[in-house]
C-alpha cells in the first residue's frame, strides 16, 4: 500500500480549510508548527496532524469550532472546516500558553 493519504479538494472551501491552520499560527500565534506523521492502528493506516503554536490561546474553544465564528473577520471556517474533514480531531488550548490542535484521517480502503 502507498504512504499517500488523500483529501479531497473539490471546492474553494475545501482548499481554505487546508491552509487555515497554517494561516492561523502566523496571524494570532506568530510561529508555530504542524507536523505531519503516517500512523498505523491494527490494519488501518492513516496520517496524523498536529499544528502547535505558543500564542495568546483560544478562550472559548467551543465557540472557535462553530461555523461562522472568527476574531478576525474571516469567514470562522478554518477550525470547523478541519473537524468535518477529520476523522479525529482535538483543540487543547490555555490562555496564554498555547494551543494544539491534533488530527487523524483513515485511509478509506477499497472494497
Amino acid at each position: 500500500m502507498p504512504d499517500e493519504l488523500l483529501v479531497p479538494i473539490a471546492s474553494d472551501v475545501d482548499v481554505v480549510t487546508a491552509r487555515q491552520l497554517a494561516r492561523n499560527i502566523l496571524m494570532y500565534a506568530r510561529r508555530g508548527e504542524i507536523a505531519l506523521n503516517l500512523i498505523t492502528n491494527g490494519d488501518r493506516q492513516g496520517v496524523v496532524i498536529v499544528a502547535r503554536d505558543q500564542g495568546p490561546g483560544i478562550p472559548d474553544v467551543g465557540r472557535a469550532l462553530q461555523d461562522g465564528y472568527s476574531t478576525s473577520g474571516g469567514l470562522g471556517l478554518g477550525l470547523p472546516g478541519a473537524r468535518r474533514l477529520m476523522d479525529e480531531f482535538d483543540v487543547s488550548s490555555v490562555v496564554g500558553k498555547g494551543t494544539t490542535v491534533t488530527m487523524k484521517k483513515w485511509r478509506q480502503l477499497a472494497s
